[in-house]
């Protein structure tokens, strides 16, 4: 059955720069829901109805939940009880559903039943790495900023790099508050990011290090906002995904090119290497640990091999990375030494695939014996904040009123 969508009680209040209305189109286009209604009258005798509260803001596995089941409402606690917000209902329905969510009352409906966010499991989410609870919150101009802060929390990967966990957050949530503001898109963030790639590439293989690092982690920055931009603003596609992570695939290994082709000197600690032969080492090294990577994602596991235990999301945070390893050429840069820093990636690079590796053929095992791998993640209620890795890599349930 085709379903359309009707929302009421939007309060015209943007939150990232997008009133509810739009939100919701682009949340639902994304779940085959393209028939937004102006007026109930519209609806066809064929279709069914979502009602949508615009004064509420929704978490995306509410509208899948609801669109598998019709004639059911969505109630959430108020001070005055439950309160209807959200209900799937059948043309019948359409005009009584829609007058009691309107006067917060459905009880009265009949065939209709009620479900609350109890009824909606937490779920681990491969793509964010992370698990949370389902929400709904009121929206209001005085809770507006703490909204917009959960819905960026809410787009960041609980398992990362430590430069990406640690240092960026802040700076982008400033940086994708301005694009939002001023209508950047995220493609647009990402092919900045794609001209920095090669600007950082060429000053690296004519030997401007610092310059070319300045541009390199510039670069990290912006590949940090792209993707928090792209979920706040509900504007994520297929092409962007292909593209920023085309860009995160290739350019590492570049980079580490250009830098041994700037290098006037290499007297590494190990005396048999050479540039080639280093270079070789992070290339091999680096393609192997993808392969790795997938090989668990797709054959193995069905998820990203760092969620396996925690052990392995520790391990994320400085796994031989892009910005792990910038951060080896910028220390060996401040000591004077950009050799050193090409060495101690090929060496990291080498600790980290052995590592990987050893996990690979855990996991193997593991399998073999048990039929099947869980995240650590799906197995935790992330309300229980007992564990250190519960509290690094989860976001506690908020309340916002």
């Amino acid at each position: 059955m085709t379903v359309s969508a009707y929302i009421i009680n939007d309060p015209n209040i943007h939150l990232w720069n997008l009133t509810s209305r739009i939100r919701y189109q682009r949340m639902l286009s994304r779940l085959g829901v393209g028939n937004f209604l102006n007026n109930l009258k519209e609806l066809p005798s064929d279709h069914s109805l979502l009602v949508i509260r615009g004064d509420f803001l929704f978490d995306a596995r509410i509208f899948s939940f609801l669109l598998k089941q019709t004639n059911v409402v969505l109630e959430v606690q108020a001070q005055a009880g439950l309160r209807p917000v959200m209900a799937h209902v059948n043309s019948l329905l359409a005009s009584a559903t829609c007058e009691g969510i309107h006067g917060e009352h459905t009880r009265d409906v009949a065939n209709l039943q009620s479900v609350t966010l109890q009824d909606l499991s937490i779920s681990f989410s491969n793509e964010l790495r992370k698990t949370d609870h389902p929400y709904v919150f009121p929206i209001r101009e005085n809770n507006r900023v703490a909204l917009e802060e959960h819905l960026f929390t809410g787009s960041y990967k609980g398992v990362t790099d430590l430069v990406t966990k640690f240092l960026w957050p802040v700076p982008a949530k400033w940086a994708t508050r301005l694009c939002a503001r001023w209508g950047i898109s995220p493609n647009q963030v990402t092919s900045l990011s794609l001209l920095l790639v090669i600007a950082a590439g060429v000053l690296f293989a004519f030997g401007q290090f610092f310059w070319g690092l300045v541009l390199g982690w510039i670069m990290t920055f912006l590949d940090t906002v792209d993707g928090k931009l792209a979920r706040v603003t509900v504007t994520s596609s297929k092409w962007g995904n292909i593209f920023d992570h085309g860009i995160d695939l290739i350019h590492p290994p570049l980079w580490y090119l250009a830098w041994g082709v700037g290098l006037t000197a290499f007297s590494p600690f190990i005396s048999w290497l050479t540039v080639e032969i280093t270079f070789g080492i992070i290339l091999l090294g680096y393609v192997l640990g993808r392969i790795v990577e997938g090989i668990f994602q797709w054959w193995l596991g069905g998820f990203v091999i760092f969620c396996w235990k925690p052990l392995d999301s520790y391990f994320r945070l400085v796994t031989a990375r892009r910005n792990p390893n910038l951060i080896f050429l910028t220390a060996s840069l401040l000591f004077g030494r950009p050799d050193l820093g090409l060495e101690a990636v090929a060496i990291w690079t080498v600790g980290s695939t052995l590592i990987l590796m050893a996990r690979l053929l855990m996991a193997g095992w593991g399998k073999a014996r048990v039929g099947s791998l869980t995240s650590w993640l799906a197995e935790i209620d992330p309300v229980d904040r007992n564990s250190l890795a519960v509290r690094m890599f989860t976001n506690p349930p908020v309340t916002i009123k």
